[in-house]
């Protein structure tokens, strides 16, 4: 991997025991060394200190020494480091409240939570919250990490200097998007993404048969149910061994009674467009009764008549490539696209201080980089640096309100860390109860998260087919599988922003907008740079039949995507959808390219829309899903004051896409606007009321533009209609229905409305739905 781990002498101050970096303005490395002995390699977390000169000072006294910078101020006595010796703080308004003693923890009180967190290794057996690791972002303005992680020599690992302290400071303030931005310089990007990984997986630990899976695979497509990657549970492998081998969680050998022919079962899943995923339990290594079983003891000098079990030493470099080729590689030969590494064993390995989860994250990743691919692993997080071996698997959760509650928190305050690509088990893996709605919420989060895989345990009654569910739920969950692949235009566009520009797909909205109610928001993020999302995570009122969920919305006018609403920022809101319905808000001047089918390939059409309000620019991306990828890239620019979309000609390599492409392009939050062409031929004619909707043929060499003609009013929200249908579906007594309904066309004052509905004393989620559309 690249890395350029030694730091330029410019931006060292050093003694005898010890060395400050001063990375940028805002983050130092502080190292102190009994020894004098001082870490140059690259680590388990940091591969690249060289972040380019920085203007800084030093002042040396007889307290010590004091190093400035433009956001920073140290002051060190120089001797071993410790709380009253050591001290950072912000400069500027910050002062005193944001200084750091070294060593002292940075505990919340009542005027900062402090740390705002990172991430954790699992979610195993979680039934609602757990504890995160610290983040690089934090109320009181700065964050510290340690470096206790193993050093990279070469292509191998080293155990680190003995009796050194390593910790990178980050006074970053309320930025916490420049924070993580850093952070990424420092420890490397997230890689992009296979353009594939970014669709449905399908998911279950269940002893399937071949003829099963296909026949399972084949009914989600006569359901145009899309799936891009199917994962095999451990039943792919022997489970039922002999017992003087143990047990057979861990195996590498297809069980050929229900797989009689891989190879075919492969291929069949590579023609019906699925990338294919085995889970392995590495931790009992290889037993005399696999398949590769003699090829691997040969090369590693065991008799392989012995029978003598070959162990799983990811510590030793004498195993581990070996225990690639004889064992993985065939297997990869196959057909198997990639591994689902489950490891589960602590993190002690016989190397000090080195973690077999990272070593295996390690190594699979760059192995799966092998002849030009783009490499991909699936595993669980092991530590900050882990960003650079996607994809995250956060663990076996309780499918329960608690669990689907916390996900969204846990999976947006990864992005303090730059974990940006966990998998979670959408819908939940074990126990729990059976609950229709809490499934249905579970996907359409599962919609707008990292990676969608659906997920269930061996276990009759708890599959995910949506055909197992009731109807209403039914309907929610084919929609939001099936928007998740025509979102793929955008979500592998913000893959590569993510990579290139160091903003993760997902996060929180304080990342967007500092203010204390925006931490108060914590279940809502940012998705990507053009959309808001604030899942519903709590039963639906059974009065309203609706789900509330409260939120900040940063300053601008936002619209929901699917109902057309419009609201105000800069506030708190309370949101509230039906079953079929959820809180998925695009900041004016947002640009949302969107797939016109469902498959994941770069498309022959899209659905672009417009959020009208402000000006907006987005740049789509599309590549060859290499490792070294040669991409194309189309610029769209709508103009507010002019007018105007403009589809500019792609540049790059155009032989990766269509000459020409479809585009339906819907404009929302106009009303009384049609379109044209640029030579006045008229492409729609105006709108009454409800999104513009443009059909165009688009050389993707040449580009286009459309003008929008007419008045181009802002749209308003219609709200008497949208209280009207609200009153329809309430479960509630007609009598009370009639009554609200007069109140309203009583009386036009928007102010006056909420007035005389609160004298009514209606039900407090009655009142706050109808104020949400009053008062959006």
């Amino acid at each position: 991997m690249p890395e350029a781990p030694l730091a330029p002498v410019s931006n060292q101050v050093t003694g005898d025991r010890y060395r400050i970096t001063v990375l940028t303005s805002r983050m130092l490395r502080l190292e102190y060394s009994p020894a004098g002995r001082f870490e140059d390699r690259a680590t388990q977390m940091v591969v690249n200190r060289d972040l380019g000169p920085v203007d800084f000072r030093v002042v040396r006294d007889a307290a010590g020494v004091h190093v400035f910078t433009e956001a920073l101020i140290l002051d060190y006595d120089e001797q071993a480091f410790s709380a009253s010796g050591l001290t950072v703080r912000l400069a500027g308004p910050y002062g005193y409240h944001s200084q750091w003693r070294y060593g002292v923890p940075n505990e919340p009180n009542i005027f900062h939570p402090g740390n705002l967190g990172g991430t954790a290794r699992t979610l195993d057996m979680i039934d609602g919250a757990c504890a995160l690791e610290d983040g690089l972002v934090a109320s009181n303005a700065y964050a510290v990490l340690a470096d206790d992680t193993i050093a990279m020599a070469g292509d191998w690992v080293a155990p680190r200097i003995e009796g050194n302290t390593d910790t990178y400071y980050f006074g970053y303030g309320n930025d916490a998007a420049g924070a993580v931005r850093d952070f990424y310089r420092l420890t490397g990007p997230q890689p992009l993404l296979p353009r594939w990984a970014l669709g449905n997986w399908w998911s279950r630990y269940y002893a399937y048969s071949a003829d099963e899976y296909q026949a399972l695979i084949e009914r989600f497509e006569a359901e145009e149910l899309p799936f891009s990657v199917a994962v095999v549970d451990m039943d792919w492998h022997w489970v039922d061994v002999d017992p003087k081998y143990g047990t057979g969680w861990t195996g590498y050998s297809w069980n050929t009674d229900l797989f009689p022919d891989p190879p075919a079962f492969l291929a069949w899943l590579h023609e019906h467009g699925l990338k294919v995923s085995l889970n392995v339990h590495p931790a009992d290594g290889v037993r005399a009764y696999e398949d590769r079983y003699a090829e691997l003891a040969t090369r590693l000098g065991i008799d392989p008549a012995s029978g003598q079990p070959v162990n799983f030493d990811v510590a030793n470099p004498e195993f581990l490539k070996p225990y690639f080729e004889e064992i993985h590689h065939p297997l990869e030969a196959q057909g198997v696209d990639f591994w689902w590494l489950d490891w589960q064993q602590g993190n002690v390995t016989s190397m000090p201080g080195l973690d077999p989860l990272w070593m295996l994250n390690h190594y699979h990743f760059l192995d799966s980089a092998r002849e030009g691919k783009r490499p991909i692993t699936f595993s669980r997080y092991a530590g900050p640096g882990s960003h650079r071996y996607p994809v995250g698997f956060s663990g076996d959760t309780v499918t329960s309100w608690a669990s689907l509650d916390f996900q969204p928190y846990f999976t947006a305050t990864a992005a303090n860390i730059g974990y940006g690509w966990w998998s979670h088990d959408i819908g939940g893996h074990m126990f729990g109860v059976r609950d229709d709605e809490l499934a249905t919420r579970w996907f359409q989060l599962g919609a707008f998260s990292p990676i969608n895989r659906l997920h269930s345990t061996k276990d009759l009654f708890a599959g995910k087919e949506p055909w197992k569910y009731s109807a209403p739920a039914r309907t929610a969950m084919g929609e939001s599988l099936r928007l998740r692949h025509r979102l793929i235009p955008y979500l592998f566009t913000m893959s590569e922003r993510a990579h290139r520009l160091g903003e993760p797909l997902v996060r929180p909205l304080y990342h967007l907008d500092p203010r204390p109610e925006a931490l108060a928001a914590k279940n809502s993020f940012a998705f990507g740079s053009e959309l808001l999302v604030a899942p519903l995570t709590t039963p639906a009122d059974r009065r309203t039949t609706l789900a509330q969920v409260t939120t900040w919305l940063p300053a601008g006018d936002w619209t929901d995507f699917f109902t057309g609403v419009r609201y105000s920022g800069g506030r708190t809101v309370q949101l509230h959808r039906p079953l079929g319905g959820y809180p998925v808000l695009a900041r004016a001047g947002a640009i949302v390219p969107l797939t016109d089918g469902l498959g994941v390939g770069n498309p022959d059409a899209f659905e672009l829309h417009v959020f009208a309000g402000a000006d907006g620019d987005f740049t789509l991306y599309e590549d060859d899903d290499l490792a070294a990828p040669r991409s194309v890239t189309t610029r769209y620019r709508y103009g507010q004051a002019a007018g105007e979309l403009v589809i500019d000609p792609a540049s790059g390599a155009l032989d990766l896409v269509p000459g020409v492409r479809a585009y339906r392009v819907v404009v929302h939050g106009l009303d009384g606007v049609g379109a044209a062409d640029e030579d006045g031929t008229v492409l729609a004619a105006e709108t009454a009321g409800g999104p513009l909707v443009v059909e165009l043929s688009v050389v993707t060499a040449e580009g286009a533009t459309v003008k929008f003609t007419g008045e181009r009013r802002a749209s308003d929200n219609r709200v008497e209609s949208r209280i009207f249908d609200l009153l329809a579906t309430a479960q509630i007594e007609y009598p009370l229905k009639d009554r609200i309904w007069r109140t309203l066309q009583d009386e036009p004052d928007t102010l006056r409305r909420v007035s005389a509905l609160q004298v009514m004393e209606l039900e407090p989620a009655l009142q706050a739905a109808l104020n949400e559309l009053l008062l959006a």
